[in-house]
């Protein structure tokens, strides 16, 4: 079976989604079916059927998970070096034909966020530039066609810690202790 790789921020949100469906969102499903089950004929019963309908939701969701969990590979980018892109990596790359540069991170397929410049490493950009160096030119295939982009800079930042701001409206990013102590030494 092949690896899953992912970052530790995208470990951590797999996990908790998974542990949200277990303990939170399956009980509930549960008590939705018991609740129109209680209502009696079940043929015409539309809340039954939803709640049938979310409970396959959920299971599939777990268990689609518990398979990403149990493959997982959590790299930590900030734990790798080099000059040649791999999965973690922080890319720089000019696009040759609109001159703009843009810098992508090369993240799991879960972790992929346009906005915030994370790439699947399944999506066509990232695949094109994995094994590339600074200085390398590449094509990339895309909807509107081949573009053709230079490798400016590979780095591997490490990542922020993520934690719940306790209000359930997703995460802040805090910077790790270690950075902070390098930043002070600078």
């Amino acid at each position: 079976m092949k690896g899953y790789p992912m970052t530790p921020a995208g470990y951590k949100a797999l996990k908790e989604e998974f542990e949200n469906l277990k303990s939170v969102e399956r009980p509930a499903v549960i008590q939705a079916i018991a609740e129109a089950r209680a209502h009696g004929d079940l043929s015409e019963n539309a809340e039954y059927d939803a709640a049938k309908e979310r409970q396959g939701f959920v299971e599939s969701r777990i268990r689609e998970l518990e398979a990403k969990l149990a493959r997982r590979q959590v790299i930590d980018p900030g734990t790798l070096k080099g000059d040649r892109v791999m999965f973690g990596a922080t890319v720089t790359i000019l696009d040759c034909d609109t001159e703009q540069e843009q810098t992508w991170s090369i993240v799991g397929e879960d972790e992929a966020n346009l906005k915030e410049r994370k790439l699947s490493i399944t999506s066509p950009l990232a695949r094109a530039l994995i094994g590339k160096s600074t200085g390398d030119d590449l094509q990339v295939r895309t909807p509107k066609g081949v573009r053709e982009c230079e490798v400016l800079d590979v780095r591997y930042v490490a990542q922020a810690d993520e934690r719940h701001d306790g209000k359930g409206k997703g995460s802040v990013a805090l910077p790790r202790p270690d950075a902070q102590n390098r930043v002070k030494q600078a």
